[in-house]
Order: C-alpha cells, then sequence, then structure tokens
C-alpha cells in the first residue's frame, strides 16, 4: 500500500485513514475493538472531532498505551477563542494525550486568517507554539471557500469530501494543494453511504498519490474491508471503472450525503435520511425503511413549509424541500410497487 506525506506536516500514514466520526454510535466495548482492530492491521491515522460526542474519549480509551505510533487529527467547531481553548483542553484529555498531530477548523464557512477580527487563527498559532498541536489544518465543504483556503497558504491541510463522484471542480483542489505542498484529506470517499463498493472507492482514491482516505469505520465487517486492502490494494481495471461508470450515472446531480448539518428541522423531519431515501432504497434495499415507523417518518415531509432554514445551512447547497418532495413521490410510489427497487 502506498504511503502518503501529508504536505509539510511531517505526517507519514498508510493511504487508509480511520474516520471516527461512526464510532460514536457504537457502544465502548465495540469502538474500542475496532479502533485497535485498525491500528494493528496498520492504520496510523486517526480523524476525530470535539463535536463527535464521546468519538475522542473511545481512542483515548483504545489507543493511549500506543500514542507515539499513531498521528491524530481533532477539529474545533468553536467560534470564538474562549470556546476554542475550552475545547481542545478537553479534546487533549479525552484523548488522553497532551498534543494532537493536526488540528483543524471544523466546517469553515470562510478562510479563518490573521487580523480577520477574530483571533481564532492567533491563538492556533499560540497552541502551536505551546506544543498542544503540531500543525493547523481547516475542513470545509464548499469549493469556493477550499480554493480561498488553499490559496491563502495559512493550512497544512485541507480536508473536503472527495470520491468519484466528485466534479472536477472539486478534483482541482487536490491538484491545488499538491502545489502548494499542502495535505489534502478526503473525508466521504464513500459520498455518505451511497458508494456501497470499497474496491471501487479505494481504488479511485489510490490515483492520487497526496490524498489521504479517511473512511468512516462503525462495524467490525467494515474495518475488515479496509485492512484487506492494505496487502490487496485495489487499482483502477476494467471492472472498477464499469463500477465507478455506472455509479455516476445513477447518482448524477444533486444528491444528499447525509451528514446531517441542515439538522434539527422545525417541522420535526429526519432530513439527512429522508432527503436520499430513494436512493439508499434503490442501492440497498431495505425492509426497514418501509416499516411503519419510517413510513411515518417520511410523511412528516408533507409538513414542510420551505422556510430555508435547511438551505442555510447545507453545505453543499442543495435545494433541500424539493430534494425532500421528490423523494417521498418515489417513496410512495415503492410501496404501492409501481416502482421496484429489487428489481
Amino acid at each position: 500500500m502506498r504511503m502518503v506525506t501529508l504536505g509539510k506536516t511531517g505526517i507519514v500514514t498508510p493511504q487508509n485513514g480511520f474516520g471516527a466520526l461512526p464510532i460514536q454510535r457504537c457502544d465502548d466495548e465495540t469502538a474500542i475493538k475496532i479502533l485497535r482492530r485498525a491500528y494493528e492491521g496498520g492504520i496510523t491515522f486517526f480523524d476525530t472531532a470535539r463535536a463527535y460526542t464521546d468519538s475522542e474519549k473511545k481512542i483515548g480509551m483504545a489507543l493511549s498505551d500506543v500514542r507515539n505510533r499513531i498521528f491524530i487529527a481533532t477539529k474545533t467547531m468553536a467560534d470564538n477563542t474562549e470556546d476554542m481553548k475550552i475545547q481542545l483542553e478537553t479534546s487533549l484529555k479525552n484523548l488522553k494525550t497532551d498534543y494532537v498531530d493536526l488540528y483543524q477548523f471544523h466546517l469553515a464557512g470562510r478562510c479563518i486568517a490573521p487580523g480577520d477580527g477574530s483571533g481564532m487563527y492567533e491563538l492556533m498559532e499560540d497552541f502551536k507554539r505551546q506544543g498542544m498541536i503540531r500543525n493547523i489544518g481547516i475542513t470545509c465543504h464548499k469549493v469556493g471557500v477550499a480554493e480561498e483556503c488553499i490559496k491563502s497558504g495559512l493550512y497544512a491541510t485541507m480536508q473536503f469530501p472527495f470520491s468519484y463522484l466528485s466534479g472536477e471542480r472539486e478534483k482541482n483542489l487536490v491538484g491545488m494543494c499538491k502545489d502548494k505542498e499542502m495535505g489534502f484529506i478526503a473525508m466521504k470517499a464513500l459520498a455518505g453511504g451511497l458508494i456501497d463498493n470499497y474496491k471501487a472507492a479505494y481504488a479511485f482514491i489510490s490515483q492520487f498519490d497526496n490524498v489521504l482516505p479517511i473512511w468512516g469505520v462503525q462495524r467490525e465487517k467494515e474495518i475488515s474491508e479496509w485492512l484487506s486492502c492494505m496487502e490487496d490494494t485495489p487499482v483502477m481495471n476494467d471492472e472498477i471503472i464499469s463500477i465507478i461508470e455506472a455509479d455516476k450515472k445513477e447518482l448524477d446531480g444533486d444528491f444528499c450525503r447525509g451528514c446531517g448539518y441542515c439538522m434539527p428541522c422545525p417541522q420535526g423531519i429526519i432530513i439527512n435520511q429522508c432527503a436520499r431515501m430513494s436512493l439508499m432504497l434503490r442501492r440497498a434495499p431495505s425492509s426497514a425503511y418501509l416499516s411503519e415507523t419510517w413510513k411515518e417518518e417520511m410523511k412528516k415531509i408533507e409538513r414542510c413549509v420551505e422556510c430555508g432554514q435547511c438551505m442555510q445551512k447545507c453545505p453543499y447547497e442543495l435545494k433541500v424541500p424539493d430534494l425532500l418532495k421528490r423523494n417521498y413521490e418515489d417513496y410512495k410510489r415503492i410501496l404501492t410497487g409501481e416502482i421496484d427497487v429489487n428489481s
């Protein structure tokens, strides 16, 4: 497996990172077991965030005894310096460490820079001088913001959604980072679960020698799949190219990645599931989604008053009410048998 050097950070790691958002859904025992398997299988880069509830604590419990053999990245969503200090102190305590290798501004809506009046970038530099963090990074979902951050030269790494469903402008970010000697961390390389072939997902990423994917893992089966790539690394071939082309055709256009940043909905709609229900049923048919519970959840779409709150918060700038209505109409047709998702 290829080793990736994350820009000028000094981080050199297998091109197979661990995204720790999903382990917040696991009990402690399961999470620790998965994290240890990842480490023992050769994964050395673990990405988490203060916003991921108890994810940091689980990493601390599972990996504190091998801290000097791994790289830990975490994030802050604070919008002021006081909260930033509190969040970093909490993260270090949870992770059972006195430093993090990479500290990232989380879901940035702008390029946070020295002299912008917030004092947040200056505080990052202070954290670095104190040895509490080794590198300053940023994560965002909007390509324009990402481009501005890369051009600024202020950051050691950029974390951005990147998969074979990405457009040309998103793909260009990888080259921009390479030119700036800036690390590129690929989040959502499975497009929020809509890409269901891990070999195809990995083969695509492996074409870029400066990209580090962080795969979201919450099941033992998933970590087994990613660890299998350590020895038998998937590469682009005719079969995988065919899979990718079929997926790109089916998933062309706007679709919900399920990130949940649009939530909560004033009308109680579970937007990050309901706005992609039709795709989920087509790609991974499940009777669970046709239960009475989900019928009631989907029916809540009728309450949508198009207040626009979800669109303001959506990092992908999707027309969320339209997606909800389209998925609801498809869902009703699936229930009546007019659309057969098993065919």
